[in-house]
């Protein structure tokens, strides 16, 4: 698991100077108002709500990690970190404003204000919170579905190969005969 964190964070870290030099120019050429836009569907998809996790569980590893150094500054560390942390939290705005420009990359203004109108509405808000449900319960009948799939599929295979095998004739095997004496 933590190891996945590490991952995640360093896409994170390499994937935004990248998204930045492919798309240089586009933030200049973004309106105030589209912009605004796509804060809206962005907050609406709850798009960054995937990266809450990450100061914090990035200052639970350094505070493991110092204190299995210095134990016996525990108390320090911790409230050092925890200081620490709060203080970068203002930076999250940083990741709000490059979600915000990416899907206003993408999709025009109008656009954006239709994706954020459906998931404010009842439907869209239901389908954030119950759309994994949904899919995990998708993902499980597709399963069952390939798992059916792949049975009958070896069984009508095996059926038409026994069926070609069976209808092969025979072939005749030569009678012995005695041995010249």
């Amino acid at each position: 698991m933590i190891i996945f964190a590490r991952i995640r964070r360093l896409a994170l870290v390499l994937g935004f100077p990248l998204i930045m030099a492919i798309f240089p120019a586009g933030a200049q050429e973004i309106s105030d108002s589209h912009l605004a836009q796509a804060r809206t569907a962005v907050a609406a998809i709850r798009a960054t709500d995937q990266f809450d996790a990450i100061l914090p569980g990035a200052a639970q590893a350094l505070k493991e990690q110092l204190i299995q150094k210095d134990p016996n500054l525990i108390d320090v560390i911790s409230t050092t970190v925890d200081e620490e942390t709060i203080k970068l939290a203002s930076r999250r705005g940083d990741l709000e404003r490059e979600s915000a420009l990416a899907y206003a990359r993408v999709f025009s203004e109008e656009e954006l204000k239709e994706i954020a109108a459906f998931y404010q509405s009842p439907a869209g808000k239901k389908l954030i919170s119950d759309g994994p449900i949904a899919t995990r319960e998708m993902l499980k009948a597709g399963e069952i579905w390939q798992a059916g799939i792949a049975r009958d599929l070896a069984e009508a295979v095996a059926k038409k190969i026994q069926a070609a095998v069976d209808a092969q004739p025979t072939p005749i095997e030569p009678k012995e005969t005695p041995a010249a004496q």
